[in-house]
Formats: structure tokens, sequence, C-alpha cells
């Protein structure tokens, strides 16, 4: 289901442990499985060396809660060692992948890499 709202996904992802690499055309960034709670929250870390390296040791965590009327995903990607281009750049393309995971949820369809609002920085 990544695949579908943000970017090319390997890896199952289904256990505290595991490894997933999401591809971005040639360039891959890994993140370790910390915390997998169905319905409550997911938790990755990217190790070192494995990615990005403004990205190294950061958290991204989505926690998850619902009521009545409507299903709420609070979406944190933590830990960056400072603010820097890259880090503005990754905030606002985490917002343009979070509308594209409400589309994939409410539409049936997701705007994933490399379809998704291109966003530049420099």
């Amino acid at each position: 289901m990544l695949s579908q709202w943000w970017t090319d996904t390997r890896g199952s992802g289904t256990k505290v442990g595991d490894t997933l690499e999401f591809w971005f055309g040639e360039f891959c960034q890994k993140f370790d499985v910390k915390v997998l709670k169905p319905g409550k929250q997911v938790a990755w870390k990217s190790p070192k060396g494995q990615g990005a390296g403004e990205w190294e040791g950061t958290e991204v965590t989505f926690d998850i809660s619902k009521d009545d009327k409507q299903t709420y995903i609070r979406f944190r990607h933590s830990g960056w060692r400072e603010n820097t281009n890259f880090y503005a750049h990754c905030s606002m393309k985490w917002a343009t992948f979070m509308l594209s995971l409400k589309d994939l949820l409410e539409k049936g369809k997701g705007r994933p890499t490399p379809n998704d609002l291109q966003i530049d920085y420099g």
C-alpha cells in the first residue's frame, strides 16, 4: 500500500526489525521498522549510511486514532540535526504525500512518486 501513495517500496515491513526500502528513481532510502501496532502506531528509523545523510537517525511516525466520524493520522518526521533547505523540501513533500494518502483512502487513487506534485529545492 505504501507504493500507492508514497513511492516504490521493497521489503515486507510486517514486523519490528524489518527493513523497508523506499525508492525514488535510482535513489534508495532505508528505514527499519521500530514500532508496529496495527490501527494505532507505525514508526520507522533511518539507519546510518542507508540513504540521505540528513535522514540518518531520523524517525518517521504515524499515530492513528479514530472517532465516530473519521480517522486521524498524526505524522512526524523527527530527529533532524539541523534546519536546512533539504529539511524544508522534505516537509513540503511529506505534506503532498499525506494528501496522496488521503486521496488513496477516500478516492481509491493516490499520487505516489513519480506522479506526485513536483517541488524543487535549491
